[in-house]
């Protein structure tokens, strides 16, 4: 399955997820496929990796699509989580309600400043981050997140993969070297100002080409005469 349709997938799950609390059975191609904001047809590919294809006329049973995007994602248990790095993302990591409702709860926090060490975020005591692979182990820890500084990213990666963590969510905006068997996604918010930045101003540059030809300049703004 294409690493993109995966990540739709995950889309398609939150919208099923949220039809099925407002008591929705079924649902068509046209309407999950809108709502989740790709084109039917794609949809529609997407959900054949997984083995459904809907009933013509009446659409996708929604329970049944939520229990297997869930069982494709990995979702029917959960995946303890430990973040490291408690600056002002890894709070508010720590701190997201939304993790545990989807079968992410944040089990263990770690960091080296010696006045956060004990002190819960989240209801959850702080580790020194030289207690990694120990309480990682401990708590089954099967995902880590790096929120820490660069510098010490590769560090931290080491003890986690030493722990056996095979999941890695890398804030941090350096390059992680891992073994083969360590899957790492990384996010970078500044690339994603950058990516946003970039369509802003194709826009512009869009518009004022519309507005150069609308006054009567040409590429180069020599005025063109009939």
């Amino acid at each position: 399955m294409p690493e993109a349709a995966v990540a739709r997938l995950a889309v398609y799950l939150r919208v099923l997820s949220g039809m099925a609390e407002s008591g929705v059975t079924a649902v068509s191609s046209e309407e999950l496929s809108q709502a989740a904001g790709v084109n039917a047809a794609k949809l529609r590919k997407d959900l054949s990796y997984i083995g459904s294809y809907g009933t013509r006329g009446v659409g996708y049973d929604v329970e049944v699509l939520v229990s297997h995007i869930e069982r494709i994602l990995g979702l029917t248990r959960n995946h303890s989580v430990a973040v490291v790095g408690i600056g002002n993302l890894g709070h508010a990591l720590a701190n997201y309600g939304g993790f545990p409702g989807r079968g992410f709860p944040v089990t263990a926090l770690f960091d080296v400043d010696a006045d956060l060490v004990g002190i819960p975020v989240g209801g959850i005591p702080v580790n020194h981050i030289d207690e990694i692979t120990e309480v990682c182990l401990e708590r089954e820890v099967s995902i880590g997140v790096i929120a820490t500084p660069p510098p010490a990213a590769q560090s931290v990666c080491d003890r986690l993969v030493s722990a056996g963590v095979q999941c890695i969510l890398n804030f941090a905006p350096v390059v992680l070297q891992v073994p083969d068997n360590v899957e790492v996604r990384k996010v970078d918010l500044a690339v994603e100002m950058q990516i946003l930045s970039f369509h802003v101003a194709r826009r512009a540059d869009e518009a004022a080409s519309v507005s150069v030809g609308n006054n009567g300049l040409g590429v180069d703004g020599m005025v063109i005469r009939p």
